[in-house]
């Protein structure tokens, strides 16, 4: 095996440094796949996670709010509101969980405004510290904070309250930075609210529930199934409450399987974060080389955010709809993964192209 080099960018060296040419070649042959897959996304129909562009459902939910404000039921009102355009009603998750809509209702809107912004500087100050000791150079660390301000451009938009992913995509973040070997209460925590705020958060418990088990952490596995169980009392509550407003004549969801492929994915993530603003030839291929340098990155958190992002993407790209929102859920965080490849791929490339060879001489007198 190759000598590892002095990291470019790292602190340590990264998870490919000093690997073996065989492994080298087997990361190298899926980081080109990946690369290929990102692609496909030029011919894939926009799937429109951008929020600015979701009029119809930030219009829906402000309603919702200002109608529990006047004094309505969140159930019957959404019911209505569903009706009026059209939307299924059936299944129940037609309907999205009430915390957010009545905490929102509860809050005057400058405290709301101020939550968001305070839980956005939280999100900033907990990755600053866990990036910080991970990278040697202050240039370095600029550029992983600006990544995740590139990250964050939509999630922390004061006009965007009334979404339910942007409060859900900040809680998820700040879960995964807040989480260290031995201390997991505060992250599990964090989850069940991302979980009751938006239902697709449970992907994130449930990468993490297996993750713990397979550290062997059985406490924290524990502790994340208890999290996933208060959800589940909670979704089975909503389903209870859900079928007491709808009849057997409104109308029910029919498409299930969107089957957007890797290009889905890929755009669903362009779509969400300030890679928006980059010709999609460009953007596309910076999405797979910051999900490659996730797994570039040699510590227990670049795993476990590594898992989350491969668990949404395998969502994104076989299950989600047009206008699904899954890629904001890991939005904030997910372009940080740019500021550690630079090292994966300069330690392929040297494992790659290494040629040195152990010479043995035989010398006889």
């Amino acid at each position: 095996m190759p000598r590892p080099l002095a990291p470019i960018w790292l602190a340590t060296p990264g998870s490919f440094a000093g690997t073996s040419k065989r492994r080298a070649a087997i990361v190298a042959s899926l980081l080109v796949a990946l690369l290929i897959a990102a692609f496909t996304a030029l011919a894939t129909p926009r799937v429109t996670t951008d929020p600015t562009e979701q009029f119809g459902e930030l219009i829906l939910y402000e309603g919702v709010i200002a109608g529990i404000e006047a004094g309505g039921d969140y159930y019957q009102l959404t019911a209505d509101t569903l009706r009026a355009v059209g939307a299924p009603l059936r299944p129940f998750t037609s309907f999205r969980l009430p915390t957010h809509a009545v905490v929102q209702a509860a809050l005057p809107p400058i405290v709301t405004l101020a939550l968001l912004y305070l839980l956005a500087f939280g999100v900033a100050a907990a990755w600053w510290t866990r990036l910080k000791p991970a990278f040697a150079r202050p240039p370095a660390r600029t550029a992983a904070m600006l990544l995740l301000a590139g990250g964050m451009i939509v999630v922390a938009q004061g006009g965007l309250v009334a979404l339910h992913e942007i409060w859900a995509a900040q809680l998820i973040a700040l879960a995964l930075a807040v989480r260290r070997p031995g201390r997991w209460v505060e992250a599990t925590a964090l989850a069940l609210v991302a979980m009751l705020v938006r239902e697709t958060a449970a992907l994130f418990a449930v990468v993490m529930l297996l993750a713990a088990w397979r550290d062997g952490e059985r406490r924290e596995a524990v502790g994340w199934g208890i999290a996933l169980a208060g959800f589940v009392l909670a979704i089975v509550a909503h389903a209870w409450a859900v079928a007491q407003v709808v009849g057997p004549l409104d109308p029910p969801a029919t498409d299930w399987l969107g089957l957007l492929g890797p290009g889905g994915f890929v755009r669903s993530l362009v779509e969400a974060t300030s890679f928006r603003l980059l010709p999609l030839a460009l953007a596309a291929p910076l999405v797979a080389l910051a999900l490659f340098g996730w797994a570039s990155w040699r510590d227990p958190l670049a795993s476990r955010a590594f898992a989350t992002f491969a668990a949404y993407a395998l969502a994104i790209a076989s299950v989600a709809q047009p206008g699904n929102s899954l890629g904001l859920l890991i939005a904030p965080i997910f372009l940080v993964g740019l500021a550690f490849a630079p090292d994966g791929v300069r330690d392929l490339a040297a494992a790659l192209l290494d040629r040195r060879r152990v010479r043995v001489q035989r010398i006889t007198r």
